[in-house]
């Protein structure tokens, strides 16, 4: 091995000399990088060696492959979002961040992706990481997150909501608004994989200003959508007992069976109609939600469109 610079000229250390030396008097036991410091530990253990430092208190080393972007190349900015802060604007949860992480390049056994930090730090092993380079997949790291939301008790979902809810201003955070969350939340548990999405599922809960979205306006403005509507705002008008069961048993009855449409054609334009948008909690427990004069006026104010 040819000499190596250890100080630069002004005599500050440079990093092989300054890392050796840390790990020295951190006692560090163990060492675990990126593949592309392999060429430096050779380097450090020579400076272990002119320390004095015994061979059975050098650290042990290992290093670890590459994780790569989509498009095979190491990961790095050009390949997507590498900053934690956009994860944690994004919503993704911590415990899903570190479940997938330990996933790139190790696997516990039995093709489980689903553990725990707990169970990661039991199971673990340097022996059980692969060679090769692990490749991010941003579909694995939803999918593990959208399992991690739906872990949540309903208390849990609804500490991470609040602060999504309350950045996006669709509420102030009263006892009555996080009140009615924590009756929505249940519904759009299962359907979403990242915290971000809660503000566009629950804002037609909370808005004063009730607006169908642009891009849906022209969805039910055609002579079948209103026709869906009219007959629609004629059976739910009755109802006496506002429940998701006589709701859906009202549409259901005079849609469905009566009109003899099909629950896409028939639910679609109720859906825009009263939450604004194609998407949304379960419609007849988002109109449970909603109320019965809210419900009615916005399907009365959308056929007026």
């Amino acid at each position: 091995m040819p000499d190596f610079v250890l100080v630069r000229g002004d005599g500050s250390p440079l990093y092989t000399l300054a890392v050796a030396v840390d790990d020295v008097l951190m006692k560090v036991t163990h060492v675990l990088r990126g593949e592309d410091l392999l060429s430096s530990t050779p380097r450090q253990i020579r400076v272990y060696q002119a320390m004095g430092v015994a061979e059975s208190d050098y650290p042990l080393f290992a290093h670890l492959p590459f994780v790569m972007g989509q498009d095979n190349a190491k990961l790095s900015k050009r390949n997507g979002e590498v900053s934690i802060a956009w994860y944690r604007d994004k919503g993704f949860l911590p415990e899903a961040i570190c479940n997938y992480l330990a996933l790139l390049g190790w696997s516990p056994g039995d093709d489980r992706e689903n553990v725990s930090m707990k169970e990661i730090c039991e199971l673990f092993t340097v022996e059980k990481v692969h060679s090769s380079p692990a490749r991010f997949d941003m579909k694995k790291l939803e999918a593990i997150n959208g399992d991690k939301i739906r872990a949540l008790t309903i208390d849990e979902f609804l500490t991470w909501s609040l602060p999504f809810l309350t950045k996006e201003k669709i509420i102030a955070g009263t006892d009555a608004e996080i009140a009615l969350v924590k009756k929505a939340l249940p519904l759009i548990q299962e359907r979403i994989i990242m915290l971000s999405e809660i503000p566009q599922m629950l804002k037609f809960l909370f808005v004063s200003k009730f607006e169908v979205e642009a891009d849906s306006v022209s969805k039910i403005t055609d002579d079948a959508s209103k026709s869906v509507l009219k007959r629609a705002l004629k059976e739910l008008e009755p109802i006496t007992q506002w429940n998701h069961d006589s709701i859906e048993g009202a549409l259901r009855s005079s849609l469905i069976e009566d009109m003899g449409l099909k629950p896409r054609i028939a639910f679609g334009a109720v859906r825009i109609a009263t939450t604004g948008s194609t998407i949304s909690p379960p419609l007849f427990e988002s109109m449970e939600l909603l109320g019965k004069d809210a419900s009615l006026a916005r399907i009365s104010q959308a056929l007026a469109l």
